[in-house]
């Protein structure tokens, strides 16, 4: 088999935590067992770009059952867990090129080997693998039968794609599923935001002044969280909307300027660039934590950071700190990438199990209906949202009420009233 990990070695360990990972996702277990009996992704080859962990595991091996031909690489530098990706590789036979803390170099050679097996279908998060194969590789692209993107600042690439008419296949935008963005990215992205910051520094959130940038619903999700960890929490926004909600939820907004001369720690999760940079650095306090959530290493201006410091060391592990020339530290986790992955292991499995059902699902959707989809960015489609929430509550024990008939008439028509 064509791989490249760390060490097939530490296959047992990764096995075991794909285990404990599965337990925790029942909606992803029953796609799972309908796939295996009746193969809808049979003869297809799946290229699949993903942050290589537990969770992400269980929808390749679901993938698999299906009958897909899958093959998995890293959809950022630090979040592979070489346990896992081991394990894919050993115990089930998934080729897995991802290693951790990889270079650039090692980064992408590791996207091409995954689209030189020539993918039908890319599922991709960030879109790192799309636009490789769309600049490098267009007589392969011109073959894909549509994709998927898990992440906002993937969609936005994607959509930006689709606006000037290069999008070469279909995309359905798993990320804007409301049972993903709703729930990944406000309860996975806060709860493990604080996780991997608290791994990271050991330090107490309680009393702190936490300023947020960004009130998405990653945003929001980290801002509730750091809340009920008893800190006060700022919150930066660009929006006049986003802003005027974070507001009314009962936080403080203002401009990131103000904001950097009084925060303890600050998280980006913009999805946009230098949202911390010189002129905010030059005014924190000695010892600011500062780390990124957002899917790429570029909120964080760290080149202007490099520049006005005068010396730099690792000081704990995902830790660096910047000294400037008065003296003041700077602290910056997990070299500006992904926090909740570099510095702890991503979201809880019980949210990743949407958004993995979402994507087994319209993987399946973009095999049966490619033929008709154009060549743009598309929303989940509502049945299969809908299709996830259900069995989400079903297996959480939770039941709902349903429309009577004359409820149905009552909403479909309009001679009703006053």
């Amino acid at each position: 088999m064509d791989y490249h990990v760390k060490d097939l070695s530490l296959a047992k360990e990764g096995s075991l935590r794909i285990e404990w990972a599965g337990m925790d996702m029942p909606v992803l277990r029953t796609i799972r067992e309908r796939f295996s009996k009746e193969k809808p992704l049979e003869g297809i080859t799946i290229g699949a770009c993903l942050h290589v962990t537990t969770e992400t595991a269980n929808l390749v091996i679901t993938l698999k059952e299906g009958g897909a031909n899958v093959f998995l690489t890293a959809s950022n530098p630090l979040s592979t867990q070489d346990d896992v990706a081991a394990s894919l590789v050993k115990d089930f036979g998934i080729p897995v090129f991802a290693i951790r803390g990889e270079d650039r170099d090692t980064y992408y050679a590791h996207l091409k080997a995954v689209i030189e097996k020539k993918p039908d279908v890319v599922i991709d998060d960030g879109a790192d693998l799309i636009s490789t194969l769309h600049k490098e590789y267009p007589s392969l692209a011109d073959k894909v039968l549509g994709g998927m993107e898990e992440t906002t600042t993937g969609v936005i690439r994607l959509k930006a794609m689709a606006k000037e008419g290069v999008l070469k296949f279909p995309i359905v935008a798993v990320n804007d599923a409301y049972t993903k963005h709703m729930f990944d990215n406000r309860y996975g992205t806060g709860q493990s935001t604080i996780d991997g910051i608290l791994r990271a520094t050991n330090r107490l959130i309680a009393g702190s002044t936490f300023v947020v940038a960004g009130y998405g619903w990653c945003g929001k999700g980290v801002a509730q969280r750091a809340r009920g960890m008893g800190a006060n929490v700022i919150v930066t926004e660009v929006d006049p909307i986003k802003a005027l909600e974070a507001k009314m939820d009962g936080f403080q907004v203002m401009p990131m300027i103000e904001a950097a001369k009084v925060g303890d720690f600050f998280v980006t999760v913009t999805g946009n660039t230098s949202v911390i940079r010189k002129e905010h650095f030059e005014v924190m306090k000695d010892g600011a934590i500062v780390a990124n959530s957002g899917h790429f290493n570029v909120e964080i201006d760290l080149q202007a950071l490099e520049e006005m410091s005068v010396s730099k060391r690792t000081i704990r592990k995902e830790v660096e700190e910047y000294r400037l020339a008065d003296g003041r530290r700077i602290f910056v986790l997990s070299q500006g990438r992904l926090v909740n992955l570099a510095s702890a292991e991503g979201h809880p499995a019980s949210v990743m199990d949407m958004s993995f059902a979402n994507q087994a699902l319209c993987a399946e959707y973009i095999v049966k209906n490619n033929e008709k989809l154009k060549k743009t960015v598309y929303k989940v489609p509502d049945e299969i949202d809908r299709e996830v929430a259900r069995l989400k509550l079903e297996a959480m024990g939770v039941q709902i009420d349903e429309l009577t008939p004359e409820q149905v008439k009552y909403l479909s028509s309009w001679e009703f009233g006053t």
